[in-house]
C-alpha cells in the first residue's frame, strides 16, 4: 500500500466467494464510489468461470459516470494466489448449494418445524455450519500462512460460528463480521421518530448500544441527540404492536418472502422490555418454536414470511441472467449505494477517518456477564489498523437465558465441527428452540439432514 496523505493506493483486497452475483456487485459499486482508495481485488471461488465473470463486470465499473477510483479486477485461480500479501480479505461464500440448503430449510417440515431462513440457528443452521465451519478452518490456515497481518472482513452466515472458528484456528486473526440488521432497527426508529414529527432522520444519526449475537441482537439504549427513544418506542409499540407498521406501505401494497412489518420485534419488546434489533425472519428462529414459527398460520399472523428454497434458486437465475448483460453491456453498469459499512470500515482502519459501528468479535469484556472470547455483536471504534470493541454493559437479566442458551448451542456445534464429530453436534440439535419434536423424531431428522449434506461432510465419521 502507498499512503499519501488523504488517500492510500494499491490496497489489496482477497475476495473469497469472488464469484458472487450480489455481495461483489455492491462491493464494487461502494469501492469505486470511495475517492481516497484504490488498488486491486483478487476474486476467488471455486467456480472460477464465475470469478472470471466478475473480473470483467469489476472492470467495467471504473468507467461508469459517479466513478472515483480505480480498481483493477482478476480471477485467480488458488486460494494461496488469492491471500498472498492481501492488505484486506472478503469473505462471503455460499456454504454448498441451494439443493443443501433446500433440506436445511426444508426437511425439518416434516416434523412440523418451520424455519423462515435457516442459515444461523434451527435444525438448517446447525447443519450449515457442519458442512461450513470447516470451509472456514481452511481459510482461516491460509490467512496465517499467507497474509497475517490482513484484516478479515466476514458477511457469511452462520456469522457467530464462522468467527467463533476463525479465531480458534487463527488467534491472532485480525477479523471482524458485518450484518446490517441493526441498520434496520435504527431505520425503524428513525420511523419512530417521523411520528413525533422529527422527519427524515438518517439512520447514523440514531446512536444505539448494541449486546447479543448475530441475527439476535439487542438495543439497551437509543438516543437521537438529547432525546430517549424509549419511551417514543414504547407509545409506538401501543400503536403498531397488533397490526404491524411497514413504511411506505398503500394500498398497492403485496406481501412478500422479504416481507417484515416488526410484530415479532414489538412482541418482544413487550415481553422484555428491550428493543431486539434484527429483522422479524432471524429474530423468530432464535425463539422458542411455538411463539412465532408454530406452523404457517402462526407466521401469517405475526406478519413476516417463510423464505421457501425455491425462491433464492429463482433469484439465482435472474442475477444468472443479469451478469450475462452486464458482461455483454446488454445492460449498463450504474454505481448504486448499498447502505452496508465495509468500504467505510476499510477507510477507517487505513486511517483515513474514525468510525464507530456493530460488528461480530469475540468477548473481551464489552458483555461482561457473558463468557470471554465468545462471538458476540455489539459497536466498536474503527480507527487506524484498530478495532475497538465498545463497552456494551452486562446483558440484561430478562433476555439473559435466551442468549446464553444460543451461545451455549453455537459452542457445542463449532466444537463439533472442528472434531468433525456429528454425534457432539447432534447434542446442540435436539437442545434448539425450534426442535420442539422427541428425542427419537428428532435423531431421524437429524440423520435426514446429514445424508442429504453428504458431501460436504466427507471429513466426519458418522
Amino acid at each position: 500500500m502507498k499512503h499519501l496523505g488523504n488517500k492510500v493506493e494499491d490496497i489489496k483486497i482477497a475476495y473469497v466467494g469472488g464469484g458472487s452475483r450480489g455481495w461483489a456487485w455492491g462491493l464494487m459499486s461502494d469501492l469505486v464510489s470511495a475517492e481516497d482508495i484504490s488498488g486491486e481485488v483478487r476474486l476467488y471461488d471455486i467456480d472460477y468461470e464465475a470469478s472470471l465473470n466478475n473480473a470483467i463486470i469489476g472492470n467495467k465499473y471504473n468507467d461508469v459516470d459517479g466513478a472515483k477510483s480505480k480498481w483493477i479486477y482478476k480471477a485467480v485461480k488458488t486460494l494461496s494466489d488469492a491471500l498472498t500479501d492481501a492488505d484486506f480479505v472478503v469473505v462471503s461464500i455460499l456454504p454448498g448449494t441451494f439443493d443443501e440448503m433446500e433440506s436445511d430449510v426444508h426437511a425439518p417440515e416434516k416434523y412440523g418445524i418451520y424455519q423462515s431462513v435457516g442459515d444461523s440457528t434451527g435444525p438448517g443452521g446447525i447443519v450449515r455450519a457442519l458442512r461450513t465451519l470447516p470451509m472456514i478452518e481452511l481459510i482461516a490456515t491460509a490467512i496465517k500462512n499467507y497474509c497475517p497481518n490482513a484484516w478479515v472482513i466476514n458477511y457469511t452466515n452462520p456469522m457467530t460460528m464462522i468467527m467463533r472458528t476463525f479465531y480458534k484456528v487463527f488467534p491472532k486473526i485480525k477479523a471482524f463480521g458485518c450484518c446490517h440488521e441493526v441498520f434496520g432497527a435504527q431505520r425503524l426508529l428513525s420511523a419512530v421518530l417521523d411520528e413525533n414529527g422529527i422527519k427524515d432522520v438518517p439512520r447514523e444519526e440514531i446512536k444505539v448500544n448494541v449486546t447479543g449475537v448475530n441475527h439476535f441482537t439487542w438495543l439497551t439504549k437509543a438516543q437521537y441527540k438529547n432525546i430517549d427513544l424509549f419511551p417514543l418506542y414504547e407509545k409506538f409499540v401501543e400503536k403498531y404492536g397488533d397490526c404491524g407498521y411497514e413504511r411506505g406501505r398503500d394500498e398497492n401494497w403485496v406481501k412478500t418472502v422479504n416481507t417484515n412489518n416488526h410484530r415479532v420485534k414489538m412482541d418482544l419488546f413487550r415481553r422484555f422490555k428491550y428493543i431486539a434489533a434484527a429483522g422479524d425472519r432471524h429474530l423468530a428462529e432464535f425463539c422458542e418454536g411455538t411463539w412465532y414459527l408454530k406452523n404457517p398460520e402462526t407466521v401469517d399472523y405475526w406478519g413476516f414470511a417463510l423464505t421457501p428454497v425455491s425462491h433464492r434458486k429463482n433469484d439465482l437465475k435472474n442475477r444468472l441472467e443479469k451478469s450475462r448483460k452486464l458482461i455483454s453491456g446488454e445492460q449498463p453498469i450504474a454505481l448504486r449505494k448499498t447502505g452496508e459499512d465495509g468500504v467505510n470500515q476499510i477507510r477507517a482502519l487505513l486511517g483515513l477517518h474514525t468510525m464507530v459501528t456493530n460488528v461480530n468479535l469475540p468477548n473481551v469484556g464489552q458483555i461482561p456477564n457473558l463468557p470471554l472470547d465468545v462471538v458476540v455483536e455489539t459497536n466498536a471504534v474503527f480507527s487506524d489498523d484498530a478495532v475497538t470493541p465498545v463497552m456494551a454493559g452486562e446483558l440484561p437479566i430478562e433476555i439473559y437465558p435466551l442468549i446464553t442458551r444460543i451461545i451455549g448451542e453455537q459452542e457445542i456445534v463449532v466444537e463439533s465441527a472442528l472434531k468433525r464429530d456429528v454425534e457432539l453436534a447432534f447434542k446442540a440439535f435436539v437442545n434448539n428452540p425450534l426442535v420442539t419434536i422427541g428425542i427419537d423424531d428428532a435423531k431421524k431428522l437429524y440423520k435426514e439432514m446429514l445424508e442429504n449434506t453428504k458431501r460436504y461432510l466427507q471429513e466426519y465419521n458418522f
